[in-house]
């Protein structure tokens, strides 16, 4: 089994909802996204995936869609606020907890196509959390 991870760092801002700790507020993460990607086999050059065929389908998706923007549950009753008077706004249909975001981010690769098992989302230098694919 073959395995290659690509790290992509990327600022985010979010509160989470139904929480009573520091982080129903809105703040913000310097956080750092895994992507790591397994496959039985290589490919004719010899490679797994191309490490710049991650940055064009996810590094870039996460740049346009999550760095510099204010994740938000779809519930959240800020979202039609912040969408109002023009913010960054990335509407989640969960929680924006850092488990959530990984699940987001596996999602994405899985759907262009990259062989991904897992996603590991370090929210700061000392917490992460991971999202496994089941499929």
């Amino acid at each position: 089994m073959y395995r290659v991870a690509r790290e992509i760092e990327f600022c985010y801002g979010h509160r989470l909802l139904n929480y009573e700790g520091k982080c129903r507020h809105l703040h913000g993460h310097n956080g750092k996204a895994v992507i790591v990607l397994e496959a039985q086999a290589l490919d004719q050059r010899g490679m797994l995936v191309d490490f710049s065929d991650i940055k064009k389908e996810v590094q870039r998706w996460i740049d346009e869609q999550l760095d510099h923007n204010m994740l938000l549950s779809e519930a959240d009753p800020l979202l039609p606020v912040l969408q109002e008077r023009g913010e960054r706004v990335f509407a989640m249909k969960e929680n924006p907890t850092a488990e959530n975001i990984a699940k987001l981010i596996y999602e994405h690769s899985r759907d262009r196509g990259l062989p991904v098992v897992e996603v590991v989302l370090w929210e700061t230098p000392n917490c992460c959390a991971s999202y496994k694919g089941d499929d």
